[in-house]
Order: C-alpha cells, then structure tokens, then sequence
C-alpha cells in the first residue's frame, strides 16, 4: 500500500473527530482582510470563520452544518453588494454575517426584501428600528439587521456621560469642549450627531469636526488644528490604523486632550503600534472581559481560537471574542428556527427574539447579556468603557506585552443608557 500523504492522514483525522453533519445550511460571510479596515477586520472576521468551523465540528445546528461562503471584500461597497447578489442568486443563503457600515446600510432595503437575517460588524443605531419611524429621527426600518454590543451612538453618549463625570471630577472650571474627528464616511459618521446632541445636553461646547481619512498618514495639521481648538475631549470616529496616525501625531505636537475610541478605534494590537501615544485613550468593550481574563466561557473562546492556532498560544484582541459572541448567537437562532418550522431567514430572525438577557450556550461571564425585540433591535444600552494603560515599549508581542504588564486594558466605568423610544434609531 502506498504510504499515506501527511496531508491526507490530517484530512482523515478531522474526518473522524468531525461528527457526521447531514443537510446544511448556507450563508454568506462578508470581511476586510485588506481595505481600509482590515486593521480590525481581520481578527473579527477570523472569530467569525474559527467559530462557525467550531460549531461544524461540535455538533452543527441540530446536526446541520454550516456552508459558510467567505467572501474578502477589501471594505468596497460594489463587490459587497456582488457577493450579496451571488447569495441571493445562487447559494441561497439564509443567513449573512457581514462587516462595514456603509455596505450593510447600503444593504438594508435588500436584506429586508430577501428576509434574510444580516448580522453586521456595523453598530450604526440606523439599523437598530426594525419598525421604520419609531421616532422623528428614525429614517427607515431594518427588520432584517443585527449586531452584538451597544450602536456607536448609545457608545458615543457613554462617552459624553464619562467625559461629563470625569470634568466635574476633575473639578475643572467652565465648559468642556466635545469634538468629532474622522473621515467623511457613513461609519464615523454615524454617531456624530447623537454624540453632539448628547453633549450639548450636557453642557459640553460642541466643536467643528476635524477630517481625517480612514488610511493611515500623516496627521499633523489635524492634530494642530486639534491643539488650537482647545478641545478637552475628542472622540475619534475611524478604526484603530489611522487613529494610531492621529495618536503619533498628536503627541509629536504636544496636544493635551483626552482621547476617546469608537468600538474599532482602539484594541490591543493598536496599543502596541501606537506606543505611548495609545495611553489614556477611552473606548467601549463589547464583552464583559478581555482575552486574559478571568470567566466561565473564555475557556469555550480559547478551544474555538485553536481552530486557526493548535498551538493555543495567540492572544485574540477584544475585537475576535465579540466576533465569537456574534456567531454563536446566529447559531442558537438558528437552532430555534430548526425546531419551530425550519432555518429560513423569517425563523431566525424569530428565533433572535426568544430570549431575554440571553449569553449563549458556553459563554457566561464573556457575551453580555442581549435582547433583541420585534421593535427594538438595540441589543443593549449598557456600555463597558476602557482605557489603554501603555506603561513600557511595546517592540514585544502583543501575548508577551499584555503577561508583562506594558500594555493593559483597565476597565473605567459602565455606563447605564435610558432604553428611550425617542434615541433608537439614530
């Protein structure tokens, strides 16, 4: 007998430790690995492909498995709205997890005419009304559209309300000065007013915003116009890639403000490019711990990062374990759809609304606890805020600067939104 490849010899192995999965069930996985976002985009989108591999090898939805087809869209809405097309036309895809705001906002109209359940790396409050004209502000409805974590503008307000605790606390005199900063694009975007609004209320003098692009540069006329301002706080709107720019920048040019991170404006990857320049900076956290901490389900997170490292030695930033969180809830959807009628798109988005205060199976003390309602798909209004703690060089790995102690995440406030009709939806 011919001597087995070892590739082959794997291929058996992972056959035999697979359970027999009959039928399956299609859907569509949109990502950035290299456009504009990838910086993030990438560990999200590989929780999101380790995790749907995970449930493949544990059992599938009732014993279905997961086709998932992965579709790198380099963060361009024309090919996303091509691979949408392909999954309508021709997988027949009852489910899609997808990433950036504009793609999926520019999908919303579609994702809801195919009744297909679209769970997007978006946290725009624009698809969080799955009415249509739940208030004055609330453009359009998005029935179809889910995500994990607060919107980036109950995140943006978090953060106005820390600022305000933080300058009374600080006892500083007069009023404090709020700017947006970031590119001219549907995602930073997409909190700016509710944040302005916000601070206006709460005695903040609200600023000019300040453009810069998605991409790293160089950012140094930004950041003197940003000295200029007097701004005491500024929220910066883009991903972590060309934060880190603004950051470098901005302490290059003695800036004195208290920077704040969208979702994807910091992690911990970020703080090890930036260096020094990321120490201090607010943002919210999605899950109720980070990769080193201490839960129930961080020990299901660790099995389910070893199916892209066997060595179980990479430490995964904040960004992959909401990823995890993502998928798992599209999965027990769909395993309530299974036993109510069937895993069509209308079921699943059913069976996200079966449970009140729901983790999923395996995840305690990771996934925060959500609800998504026929009329309101604001998983959550309560928003864990951080600060990057950088306290050495970071020229280390990311695994070896967090066990050091030279870079940490410190958790600072949680902050408690009012569940209010009037703010869902923008």
């Amino acid at each position: 007998m011919k001597r087995l490849t070892l590739s082959l010899v794997s291929a058996l192995a992972l056959a035999a430790a697979t359970p027999a999965l009959a039928q399956s069930i299609n859907i569509g996985h949109l990502a950035d690995y290299s456009g504009g976002t990838s910086d993030v985009g990438q560990p999200y989108g590989q929780g999101i492909q380790d995790t749907i591999a995970w449930i493949n090898a544990n059992g599938g939805v009732n014993g279905k498995k997961i086709n998932s087809d992965f579709n790198e869209y380099g963060y361009q809405v024309p090919r996303a709205l091509a691979a949408f097309k392909k999954w309508v036309g021709t997988d027949k895809v009852v489910a899609i997890q997808g990433w950036g705001t504009a793609d999926t906002e520019a999908l919303v109209g579609m994702v809801t005419k195919e009744e297909i359940p679209y769970y997007s790396g978006s946290y725009s409050a624009s698809l969080t009304d799955p009415v249509g004209k739940v208030n004055a502000k609330s453009e359009r409805a998005a029935p179809f559209n889910f995500f994990y974590g607060p919107s980036y503008s109950d995140a943006a307000r978090a953060m106005v309300q820390w600022a305000a605790d933080d300058w009374k606390k600080k006892g500083k005199p007069g009023k404090p000065k709020w700017v947006h900063m970031g590119a001219n694009h549907p995602y930073p975007n997409s909190p700016k007013e509710a944040a302005a609004e916000y601070a206006k209320s709460l005695g903040f003098e609200v600023l000019d915003p300040i453009t810069f692009a998605l991409t790293p540069g160089d950012y140094t006329p930004q950041c003197l116009t940003l000295k200029q301002s007097g701004a005491n706080y500024a929220y910066l709107g883009n991903t972590a890639g060309s934060n880190i720019s603004v950051l470098k920048a901005c302490k290059t040019a003695g800036v004195d403000v208290q920077f704040l991170g969208n979702v994807w404006g910091m992690d911990e990857n970020a703080m090890k490019a930036a260096g020094e320049a990321a120490n201090g900076v607010v943002f919210p956290v999605r899950t109720a711990v980070t990769w080193n901490g201490s839960a129930p389900g961080l020990a299901t997170a660790k099995e389910i990062s070893k199916i892209s490292d066997p060595s179980g030695n990479a430490y995964r930033p904040v960004h992959y374990l909401s990823a995890i969180c993502t998928a798992l809830y599209m999965k027990e959807a769909m395993e309530w759809a299974d036993k109510n009628g069937g895993v069509t798109g209308v079921k699943i988005r059913d069976g996200m609304y079966q449970k009140k205060d729901w983790v999923p199976k395996g995840m305690d003390g990771v996934c925060n606890p959500s609800t998504w309602t026929a009329t309101d798909h604001r998983p959550t209004t309560r928003v864990d805020l951080y600060r990057s703690v950088v306290t050495g060089p970071t020229d280390a790995s990311v695994a070896d600067l967090v066990k050091s102690g030279a870079i940490k995440l410190e958790k600072v406030a949680t902050i408690d939104l009012p569940r209010k009709t009037e703010l869902q939806g923008w």
